[in-house]
């Protein structure tokens, strides 16, 4: 391999490095704790390595390296450059389904709780995750009559403070009805901050104190309360039922099993506060070289506990092998959490117990992933060989960018580029465009392909891409920011939404550009007929090909992606165009009175001390706007 390092030439410390492909990009990043042995053992003897790691080196044509001080720097550093780079050949952990949360969203005014997927929101206080969303529903369910805290969204919150009565949850007293006064904001957040506490495993004391007023009301003969506060603690009981008791009261751990085959793997945790299973989640990862279990462990940690709140994080970390750098690991959870953290493998008692539990939940998760995942691998492979089969195509196109175009009556031109890798859709490298021309949809995509190739061909040009000779290009990696420019890769195929006349304009602004490398075609939506750039007659694939079914997949997502597009851009058209002809309202005010009333609607149906609500609106403009807004269509 051309790209070996010079012997001699890598320190013999600890350090970071990055394997490069011929384009720049970072295909791998790894750690050692001596750069010269590590890096060596990948050109030692080739024909011994990982298949995988034999296919990343083949990949490879460049080699850095960073050397830090201690192990800890060595984790940090290679975390962060694998968030950064999101390299192709390192472990990366994928949940295998999308998990539901209970949240209490503690940063807003008056806190809400709701079942969450996805991102985690700053601000908001996370608990789960669960299997299901029907199991959060009958927990909050259960907890509101306790804790009536809002659960409505921020627009039936708004209009029933509008209209001034509570919705039916308020009327039932399962929500404490905020919005019409009933408690204050203050009183609010209290009832939230305790239904935290009690899903955080502090629940004794609400049931003690619950009991002790169920008694006193007893006592002073008000047999009615003491029977709801009755109803009220077995409610809190039957909440606590669903949460199966498996250790010690005040253990807080997360219990993490493997189970793993020579080329994936399969993680399952259980999340344990106050002796009790809160909640379980599963991960599954391609393994890219051979490593070891404690290996794989040391990289789930990195990944799952590197952005994690600290009062998320527990005490207590039960794996099933140690990482080989067990300390630096401890350590840096422990920067994270603000305290100390546990890392160790149960030996024996309960823990191990349920460390075994878990590991059976990883082995059935593993099992079921690879059922699901062999159906996957097929059917794309399967779809993008009859794609090449069909287009005539040198290879299969492991990158398709499709382009379509969206407009009303010719106004608010938009334009969608969205990008498929190894047949799935890659979001990060989705573009949108808003189109000068206005001389119809051929034009359009004339003029969004000549702009795309043409940065393309700028960036190249800019980079020192084209001189093979440069050995310090960077290629598409921006070398200021470490990251992909924005249209640094070229596809493999281009696909427009339309037939033959916008194929061929997509193919006319290639030639222009002397691109001859990148094929072209059209799917027009009416057959779902394959157009081909000169071609009289349409390539007709049959209706139950996978190849087809995937090129109307990346068509439907640039049509959604394109449309999402010009409705935004024409509401906010339609907004600006309403208010543009008061006389005497600026851009700010006009913001102003769309934030308060949200819509122009609804400030259309306003009444003039209404709209003088809006700071910076006085009584005379207020006149104006009504009078000018009831001169306007509806």
């Amino acid at each position: 391999m051309s790209f070996r390092p010079k012997p001699g030439s890598i320190p013999d410390s600890p350090g970071v490095y990055r394997f490069r492909d011929a384009h720049g990009r970072v295909i791998y990043v790894g750690k050692a704790k001596s750069l010269r042995q590590r890096l060596n053992s990948y050109f030692a003897d080739f024909s011994a390595l990982h298949p995988r790691t034999q296919t990343m080196l083949t990949t490879a044509a460049d080699v850095d390296w960073t050397v830090v001080g201690t192990e800890v720097e060595a984790l940090q550093l290679e975390y962060s450059w694998i968030k950064e780079f999101d390299p192709r050949f390192n472990v990366k952990y994928r949940d295998d389904k999308s998990y539901p949360y209970l949240a209490v969203t503690l940063g807003e005014d008056f806190p809400r709780v709701q079942v969450m997927r996805g991102a985690k929101r700053k601000g908001t206080r996370y608990f789960g995750p669960y299997s299901h969303a029907w199991a959060i529903r009958e927990t909050v369910d259960l907890l509101l009559r306790v804790f009536p805290v809002r659960t409505c969204s921020a627009g039936v919150f708004k209009r029933a403070g509008q209209i001034g009565r509570p919705c039916l949850l308020g009327y039932i007293d399962k929500c404490s009805a905020p919005c019409v006064g009933r408690v204050t904001p203050d009183e609010h957040r209290a009832l939230a901050e305790d239904f935290c506490d009690f899903m955080a495993g502090n629940t004794s004391r609400f049931i003690k104190r619950l009991e002790k007023e169920m008694r006193d009301a007893a006592s002073e003969e008000e047999y009615e309360r003491a029977a709801r506060l009755r109803d009220d603690i077995q409610a809190l009981q039957r909440a606590l039922e669903k949460q199966a008791v498996v250790l010690g009261e005040g253990t807080d751990a997360d219990v993490i099993a493997l189970a793993e085959d020579p080329l994936e793997a399969a993680v399952q945790v259980f999340y344990v506060r106050g002796g009790r299973i809160r909640g379980q989640r599963g991960w599954v990862v391609d393994k890219v070289e051979e490593t070891t279990p404690g290996e794989l462990v040391e990289q789930f940690l990195l990944q799952m506990y590197a952005e994690a709140a600290p009062e998320s994080m527990p005490r207590e970390v039960l794996v099933p092998a140690l990482p080989p750098d067990s300390e630096a690991v401890a350590e840096l959870l422990g920067e994270q959490r603000r305290a100390r953290v546990d890392v160790r493998v149960p030996q024996r008692g309960d823990k191990r117990a349920l460390m075994e539990t878990v590991e059976r939940n990883a082995k059935e998760s593993l099992a079921q992933h690879k059922v699901r995942r062999a159906s996957d691998l097929t059917t794309r492979s399967k779809a993008l060989q009859e794609i090449a089969e069909a287009l005539d195509l040198d290879q299969a196109p492991l990158r398709i960018e499709c382009y379509d175009v969206s407009h009303l009556q010719g106004e608010n031109v938009v334009a969608s580029m969205v990008v498929f890798e190894d047949g799935l859709a890659r979001k990060s490298e989705y573009r949108r465009f808003a189109v000068k021309t206005k001389e119809g949809d051929v034009a359009s995509i004339h003029e969004v392909i000549m702009r795309r190739f043409r940065r393309y061909l700028e960036e190249r040009s800019a980079t020192g891409e084209l001189a093979p000779d440069d050995q310090d290009a960077h290629g598409p990696i921006d070398p200021e920011t470490g990251k992909p420019r924005k249209f640094a890769y070229p596809p493999n195929l281009v696909v427009v939404d339309g037939a033959g006349p916008q194929a061929a304009a997509a193919q006319r602004a290639l030639d222009e550009l002397g691109i001859d490398d990148v094929s072209v075609c059209g799917l027009a939506k009416r057959l779902e007929e394959v157009w081909l750039p000169g071609d009289d007659q349409p390539v007709i694939m049959p209706r139950t090909s996978e190849g087809l079914y995937l090129l109307q997949r990346v068509r439907d997502e640039a049509h959604r992606f394109a449309i999402t597009y010009h409705r935004s851009k024409r509401s906010k058209t339609v907004k600006e165009s309403a208010l543009d002809g008061v006389p005497g309202l600026g851009p700010a005010r006009r913001q102003a009175l769309l934030k308060h009333f949200g819509s122009v609607k609804k400030l259309r149906a306003a009444t003039v001390a209404e709209i003088c609500e809006v700071p910076g609106i006085g009584p005379s403009l207020a006149e104006v706007i009504v009078s000018t807004l009831k001169g306007e269509s509806p």
